[in-house]
């Protein structure tokens, strides 16, 4: 797929190992093969996105197998959007390391498809421990409020876990295409909140209505099952990865690790909506 140049939106052209525009702006690619197309004035930190510490507990997590039916039902539905489609265009949009979006490649290749995927975060600590994962998908270290990517290139767009910039994730999608979100249902983790929170807040989040000015939802489904974690080592990933973990003092977080087992609830959202 065709990136666009994030100082000038003109298209990129691959030349001697850089991408270059016809305007001259110029960018390598990092030794791990991914492409930093970050513009140093559009980030609103130093080091903007998920931090090392984050990147690895949510790989060793994800690692486990926990959210791997979750995984499994949001390709499905992926799968069903693009049943006619043969080389599809696809961005997975706030990739982190990576996981959901190699599971969705080697779920098309077995659908017979021949995609053409790129995955993009802010975080190039996650950009870069997903690059290894798959040299077939275009990674990028991105803003998603300025995706650099041609106006109505995609057929595809996944949003998992993310927050809602509806006007900026239309904009590369082809009219009709599909975008497929996941949110926090309201049991989701709850066990964990408990241990965490005094008062469990009830969230407003309300997806379908935020994007109601771009997008059509077209299917609605709830993911959710129970699970539990066996050692400290899984406590300590699953609370590491989530941002509960930063609110936490020391000695409650120390309280929690120490735990050795801990039942869970999976409870996830996912809607698919259509582009107009």
């Amino acid at each position: 797929m065709p990136l666009t140049c994030p100082v000038c939106k003109s298209l990129l052209i691959l030349q001697d190992k850089s991408l270059r525009c016809e305007n001259n702006h110029s960018f390598d690619a990092a030794k791990q093969g991914y492409w930093n197309l970050l513009l140093a004035h559009k980030k609103r930190s130093k080091d903007p996105g998920d931090n090392p510490e984050m990147v690895q507990a949510r790989r060793t997590f994800l690692e486990l197998g926990f959210y791997e039916s979750l995984s499994n039902e949001i390709n499905k539905l992926a799968v069903k959007a693009l049943a006619s489609v043969d080389h599809p265009q696809i961005l997975d949009m706030g990739c982190g390391e990576g996981y959901y979006t190699t599971r969705l490649q080697n779920a098309l290749l077995q659908a017979h498809k021949t995609p053409s995927i790129t995955a993009l975060d802010i975080s190039k600590h996650a950009v870069k421990a997903a690059s290894g994962k798959s040299k077939a998908i275009t990674w990028l270290v991105a803003s998603g409020a300025d995706i650099p990517l041609p106006a109505e290139s995609l057929d595809l767009q996944l949003v998992l876990f993310s927050r809602l910039m509806p006007e900026a994730f239309a904009k590369p999608m082809k009219p009709g295409s599909t975008l497929i979100l996941a949110w926090p249902g309201e049991q989701h983790l709850i066990e964990l909140r408990q241990l965490i929170y005094q008062e469990i807040k009830t969230s407003h989040f309300d997806p379908i209505s935020t994007l109601s000015g771009q997008f059509d939802l077209s299917h609605k489904q709830q993911v959710t099952y129970p699970f539990q974690l066996e050692s400290n080592k899984e406590i300590t990933a699953l609370l590491a990865m989530t941002p509960h973990s930063q609110r936490l003092p020391p000695e409650a977080k120390d309280k929690i690790c120490q735990l050795n087992t801990l039942p869970l609830t999976l409870d996830v959202n996912l809607g698919v909506f259509t582009r107009r």
